[in-house]
Protein backbone atom coordinates (compact mmCIF):
# COMPACT_ATOMS: atom_id res chain seq x y z
CA UNK A 1 0.00 0.00 0.00
CA UNK A 2 1.56 3.41 -1.20
CA UNK A 3 1.85 6.18 1.66
CA UNK A 4 -0.87 8.25 -0.04
CA UNK A 5 -3.51 5.10 0.48
CA UNK A 6 -2.00 4.41 3.82
CA UNK A 7 -2.85 8.01 5.00
CA UNK A 8 -6.39 7.86 3.86
CA UNK A 9 -7.17 4.45 5.47
CA UNK A 10 -6.10 5.80 8.71
CA UNK A 11 -7.87 9.48 8.37
CA UNK A 12 -11.00 6.95 7.64
CA UNK A 13 -11.49 7.16 11.38
CA UNK A 14 -11.62 11.07 11.55
CA UNK A 15 -13.81 11.54 8.30
CA UNK A 16 -17.08 10.05 9.93
CA UNK A 17 -19.43 12.91 8.97
CA UNK A 18 -21.75 11.67 6.16
CA UNK A 19 -20.66 14.32 4.20
CA UNK A 20 -17.17 12.79 3.80
CA UNK A 21 -18.60 9.90 1.82
CA UNK A 22 -16.05 7.58 3.93
CA UNK A 23 -13.29 9.51 2.25
CA UNK A 24 -14.25 7.20 -0.87
CA UNK A 25 -14.67 9.49 -3.26
CA UNK A 26 -13.56 12.80 -4.77
CA UNK A 27 -15.97 15.46 -3.24
CA UNK A 28 -17.34 16.09 -0.03
CA UNK A 29 -20.95 16.66 -0.54
CA UNK A 30 -23.11 18.78 2.15
CA UNK A 31 -26.81 18.48 2.32
CA UNK A 32 -27.83 21.88 3.44
CA UNK A 33 -31.94 21.83 3.60
CA UNK A 34 -33.03 21.77 0.01
CA UNK A 35 -29.43 22.09 -1.69
CA UNK A 36 -26.38 19.71 -1.79
CA UNK A 37 -22.93 21.66 -1.45
CA UNK A 38 -20.09 20.16 -3.35
CA UNK A 39 -16.69 20.30 -2.10
CA UNK A 40 -13.59 20.00 -3.62
CA UNK A 41 -9.54 20.27 -2.63
CA UNK A 42 -6.59 19.26 -4.76
CA UNK A 43 -3.16 20.87 -4.99
CA UNK A 44 -0.38 20.85 -7.36
CA UNK A 45 2.99 20.80 -7.12
CA UNK A 46 6.45 22.32 -8.98
CA UNK A 47 8.03 19.52 -10.56
CA UNK A 48 5.70 16.98 -9.59
CA UNK A 49 2.28 18.36 -11.89
CA UNK A 50 4.25 21.03 -13.92
CA UNK A 51 7.56 21.83 -14.94
CA UNK A 52 10.14 23.96 -13.46
CA UNK A 53 10.07 27.50 -15.97
CA UNK A 54 6.46 26.62 -17.06
CA UNK A 55 4.52 29.33 -18.09
CA UNK A 56 2.35 30.37 -14.54
CA UNK A 57 -0.80 31.38 -16.44
CA UNK A 58 -0.67 27.31 -17.64
CA UNK A 59 -0.23 26.19 -14.12
CA UNK A 60 -3.06 28.79 -12.68
CA UNK A 61 -5.78 27.13 -15.92
CA UNK A 62 -4.94 24.08 -14.55
CA UNK A 63 -5.09 24.50 -11.26
CA UNK A 64 -8.83 25.71 -11.39
CA UNK A 65 -9.97 23.00 -14.28
CA UNK A 66 -8.49 20.30 -12.40
CA UNK A 67 -10.59 21.21 -9.90
CA UNK A 68 -13.67 21.68 -11.57
CA UNK A 69 -13.32 18.61 -12.96
CA UNK A 70 -14.04 16.85 -9.50
CA UNK A 71 -17.34 18.96 -9.69
CA UNK A 72 -18.09 17.59 -13.02
CA UNK A 73 -17.72 14.31 -12.07
CA UNK A 74 -20.28 14.70 -8.75
CA UNK A 75 -22.93 17.28 -11.81
CA UNK A 76 -22.12 20.26 -9.57
CA UNK A 77 -22.34 23.46 -10.75
CA UNK A 78 -19.16 25.47 -9.73
CA UNK A 79 -20.17 28.47 -7.50
CA UNK A 80 -16.77 29.60 -6.14
CA UNK A 81 -13.08 29.14 -5.68
CA UNK A 82 -10.31 29.33 -2.12
CA UNK A 83 -7.34 29.63 -3.43
CA UNK A 84 -4.13 28.69 -1.51
CA UNK A 85 -0.86 30.42 -3.15
CA UNK A 86 3.42 30.42 -2.22
CA UNK A 87 4.61 33.77 -3.81
CA UNK A 88 7.24 33.45 -6.05
CA UNK A 89 8.45 33.57 -10.11
CA UNK A 90 6.13 35.06 -12.59
CA UNK A 91 3.19 35.88 -9.95
CA UNK A 92 1.96 38.29 -12.20
CA UNK A 93 1.70 35.88 -15.07
CA UNK A 94 -0.32 33.00 -12.92
CA UNK A 95 -3.05 35.99 -12.24
CA UNK A 96 -3.20 36.57 -15.81
CA UNK A 97 -3.50 32.65 -16.06
CA UNK A 98 -6.17 32.92 -13.49
CA UNK A 99 -8.47 35.08 -14.31
CA UNK A 100 -8.43 33.56 -17.97
CA UNK A 101 -10.07 30.18 -16.43
CA UNK A 102 -11.94 32.33 -13.94
CA UNK A 103 -13.57 33.80 -16.66
CA UNK A 104 -13.57 30.84 -19.12
CA UNK A 105 -15.10 28.35 -16.35
CA UNK A 106 -17.98 31.56 -15.13
CA UNK A 107 -16.49 31.20 -11.64
CA UNK A 108 -15.84 33.39 -8.92
CA UNK A 109 -12.88 33.87 -6.79
CA UNK A 110 -14.17 34.32 -3.16
CA UNK A 111 -10.90 34.19 -1.24
CA UNK A 112 -8.35 32.08 -0.03
CA UNK A 113 -4.55 32.76 1.44
CA UNK A 114 -0.79 33.25 0.50
CA UNK A 115 2.56 32.29 2.12
CA UNK A 116 5.76 32.58 1.72
CA UNK A 117 8.17 29.44 1.36
CA UNK A 118 11.71 27.70 0.51
CA UNK A 119 11.90 25.02 -2.70
CA UNK A 120 9.63 24.17 -4.96
CA UNK A 121 6.05 25.87 -5.12
CA UNK A 122 2.73 24.31 -3.56
CA UNK A 123 -0.58 25.43 -5.04
CA UNK A 124 -3.89 24.60 -3.96
CA UNK A 125 -7.56 25.24 -4.45
CA UNK A 126 -10.81 24.22 -2.98
CA UNK A 127 -13.94 24.22 -5.17
CA UNK A 128 -17.61 24.48 -4.01
CA UNK A 129 -20.55 23.23 -6.57
CA UNK A 130 -23.74 23.35 -6.11
CA UNK A 131 -25.26 19.40 -6.74
CA UNK A 132 -27.72 19.82 -10.29
CA UNK A 133 -28.94 16.22 -8.99
CA UNK A 134 -29.31 14.22 -5.87
CA UNK A 135 -27.44 12.59 -4.63
CA UNK A 136 -24.72 13.36 -6.93
CA UNK A 137 -23.11 10.28 -8.13
CA UNK A 138 -20.40 8.37 -6.65
CA UNK A 139 -17.72 6.27 -7.37
CA UNK A 140 -19.37 3.63 -6.12
CA UNK A 141 -22.88 2.54 -7.48
CA UNK A 142 -21.88 0.40 -10.47
CA UNK A 143 -24.05 -2.77 -10.79
CA UNK A 144 -22.82 -6.03 -12.69
CA UNK A 145 -23.97 -5.93 -16.33
CA UNK A 146 -23.85 -1.64 -15.98
CA UNK A 147 -21.85 -0.41 -19.17
CA UNK A 148 -19.13 1.77 -18.68
CA UNK A 149 -18.36 4.90 -20.84
CA UNK A 150 -15.67 7.35 -21.34
CA UNK A 151 -16.40 10.87 -22.66
CA UNK A 152 -13.29 11.28 -24.77
CA UNK A 153 -9.71 10.25 -25.40
CA UNK A 154 -6.78 8.99 -23.06
CA UNK A 155 -2.93 10.14 -23.90
CA UNK A 156 -3.43 13.55 -25.00
CA UNK A 157 -2.03 15.03 -21.92
CA UNK A 158 0.55 12.62 -22.33
CA UNK A 159 1.72 13.87 -25.63
CA UNK A 160 1.46 17.43 -24.64
CA UNK A 161 3.83 17.04 -21.55
CA UNK A 162 6.18 15.33 -23.80
CA UNK A 163 6.08 18.37 -26.52
CA UNK A 164 6.40 20.83 -23.89
CA UNK A 165 9.60 19.10 -21.70
CA UNK A 166 11.16 18.03 -25.16
CA UNK A 167 10.51 21.62 -26.80
CA UNK A 168 8.83 20.25 -30.20
CA UNK A 169 6.48 21.54 -32.59
CA UNK A 170 3.74 19.66 -31.33
CA UNK A 171 0.61 20.52 -29.38
CA UNK A 172 0.95 20.27 -25.65
CA UNK A 173 -2.57 21.70 -24.77
CA UNK A 174 -4.26 18.87 -23.54
CA UNK A 175 -1.61 19.28 -20.96
CA UNK A 176 -1.31 22.67 -20.23
CA UNK A 177 -4.76 24.04 -20.29
CA UNK A 178 -7.41 20.66 -19.54
CA UNK A 179 -11.17 21.17 -19.91
CA UNK A 180 -13.17 19.91 -17.18
CA UNK A 181 -16.49 18.27 -18.67
CA UNK A 182 -19.21 20.39 -16.50
CA UNK A 183 -21.93 20.45 -19.16
CA UNK A 184 -21.63 16.56 -19.45
CA UNK A 185 -21.25 15.94 -16.33
CA UNK A 186 -24.96 17.56 -15.54
CA UNK A 187 -26.69 15.61 -18.26
CA UNK A 188 -25.17 12.25 -17.21
CA UNK A 189 -25.60 13.01 -13.22
CA UNK A 190 -29.48 11.96 -13.14
CA UNK A 191 -28.51 8.85 -15.20
CA UNK A 192 -24.86 7.35 -13.96
CA UNK A 193 -24.90 4.63 -11.58
CA UNK A 194 -21.59 5.63 -11.19
CA UNK A 195 -18.83 8.36 -12.16
CA UNK A 196 -15.59 10.01 -11.64
CA UNK A 197 -12.79 11.90 -13.80
CA UNK A 198 -9.95 10.48 -14.84
CA UNK A 199 -7.16 12.08 -13.48
CA UNK A 200 -4.24 9.50 -12.47
CA UNK A 201 -4.86 7.31 -15.25
CA UNK A 202 -7.72 5.68 -16.80
CA UNK A 203 -6.52 2.07 -15.38
CA UNK A 204 -6.45 2.86 -11.83
CA UNK A 205 -9.13 5.35 -11.63
CA UNK A 206 -11.57 2.54 -13.31
CA UNK A 207 -10.23 0.38 -10.33
CA UNK A 208 -11.11 2.86 -7.66
CA UNK A 209 -14.34 2.90 -8.91
CA UNK A 210 -14.71 -0.83 -8.95
CA UNK A 211 -13.29 -1.22 -5.56
CA UNK A 212 -15.91 0.99 -4.24
CA UNK A 213 -18.55 -0.31 -6.23
CA UNK A 214 -17.60 -4.04 -5.47
CA UNK A 215 -17.62 -5.06 -9.34
CA UNK A 216 -15.11 -5.69 -12.09
CA UNK A 217 -15.09 -3.76 -14.79
CA UNK A 218 -13.68 -5.61 -18.08
CA UNK A 219 -11.98 -3.02 -20.44
CA UNK A 220 -11.82 -3.76 -24.22
CA UNK A 221 -8.66 -1.99 -25.59
CA UNK A 222 -9.87 -1.62 -28.72
CA UNK A 223 -13.16 0.40 -27.52
CA UNK A 224 -11.17 3.28 -25.68
CA UNK A 225 -10.43 6.41 -27.64
CA UNK A 226 -7.34 7.83 -28.28
CA UNK A 227 -5.70 10.99 -29.76
CA UNK A 228 -5.26 9.77 -33.27
CA UNK A 229 -1.27 10.86 -33.07
CA UNK A 230 -0.79 8.42 -30.79
CA UNK A 231 1.43 5.30 -32.09
CA UNK A 232 -0.09 1.95 -31.43
CA UNK A 233 2.31 0.32 -29.02
CA UNK A 234 2.07 2.95 -26.68
CA UNK A 235 -2.11 2.82 -25.94
CA UNK A 236 -1.32 0.80 -22.81
CA UNK A 237 0.88 3.40 -21.66
CA UNK A 238 -1.91 6.18 -22.07
CA UNK A 239 -3.87 4.29 -20.03
CA UNK A 240 -1.76 4.61 -17.15
CA UNK A 241 -0.77 8.36 -17.64
CA UNK A 242 -3.24 10.42 -16.30
CA UNK A 243 -4.21 14.13 -16.96
CA UNK A 244 -6.78 13.28 -18.86
CA UNK A 245 -9.94 14.70 -16.66
CA UNK A 246 -12.46 12.78 -19.21
CA UNK A 247 -15.14 11.45 -17.27
CA UNK A 248 -15.55 7.59 -16.82
CA UNK A 249 -19.13 6.64 -15.68
CA UNK A 250 -21.54 3.47 -15.55
CA UNK A 251 -24.92 3.49 -17.19
CA UNK A 252 -27.54 0.51 -16.41
CA UNK A 253 -27.53 -1.90 -19.20
CA UNK A 254 -29.39 -0.71 -22.49
CA UNK A 255 -28.88 3.20 -21.48
CA UNK A 256 -27.73 5.27 -24.03
CA UNK A 257 -25.84 8.66 -22.70
CA UNK A 258 -26.93 12.17 -23.38
CA UNK A 259 -23.84 13.33 -24.10
CA UNK A 260 -21.17 11.98 -26.79
CA UNK A 261 -19.03 8.89 -25.23
CA UNK A 262 -17.46 5.99 -25.81
CA UNK A 263 -18.39 2.64 -24.29
CA UNK A 264 -15.22 0.59 -23.15
CA UNK A 265 -16.41 -2.45 -21.36
CA UNK A 266 -18.90 -3.85 -18.74
CA UNK A 267 -19.00 -4.34 -15.51
CA UNK A 268 -18.94 -7.97 -14.00
CA UNK A 269 -19.08 -9.84 -10.98
CA UNK A 270 -15.87 -8.75 -8.89
CA UNK A 271 -13.16 -10.96 -9.47
CA UNK A 272 -9.41 -10.75 -7.45
CA UNK A 273 -8.36 -7.89 -10.22
CA UNK A 274 -10.66 -4.82 -10.04
CA UNK A 275 -9.68 -4.09 -13.78
CA UNK A 276 -9.42 -6.51 -16.87
CA UNK A 277 -7.93 -5.42 -20.55
CA UNK A 278 -8.88 -7.85 -23.00
CA UNK A 279 -9.76 -10.55 -20.68
CA UNK A 280 -6.21 -10.45 -18.84
CA UNK A 281 -6.15 -8.97 -15.47
CA UNK A 282 -4.69 -5.31 -15.31
CA UNK A 283 -1.00 -5.85 -13.64
CA UNK A 284 1.61 -3.11 -12.74
CA UNK A 285 1.46 -0.28 -12.03
CA UNK A 286 -1.81 1.06 -13.08
CA UNK A 287 -1.44 4.75 -12.78
CA UNK A 288 -0.01 7.64 -10.96
CA UNK A 289 0.05 7.31 -7.29
CA UNK A 290 1.79 9.50 -4.36
CA UNK A 291 4.18 7.15 -2.73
Amino acid sequence: MSKEASLIEAMRALATHPAARGLADDCAVLDLGGEALVLTHDMMVEGVHWLPGQDMADVAWKLVATNLSDLAAKGAEPVGVLLGFTLGESDARFVEGLGEALKAFNVPLLGGDTVSANGPRSLGLTALGRATHRPPPARAGARPGDTLWLTGPVGGAMLGFEALRDGTSADSTAFRRPLPRLAQGKALAPLATAMMDVSDGLLIDAARMAQASSVTFAIEMAAVPFPSDLPMNRRDEAMRWGDDYELLFTLPPDTQPPVPAFRIGVAEAAKPSPVTVDGNAASGALGYSHN
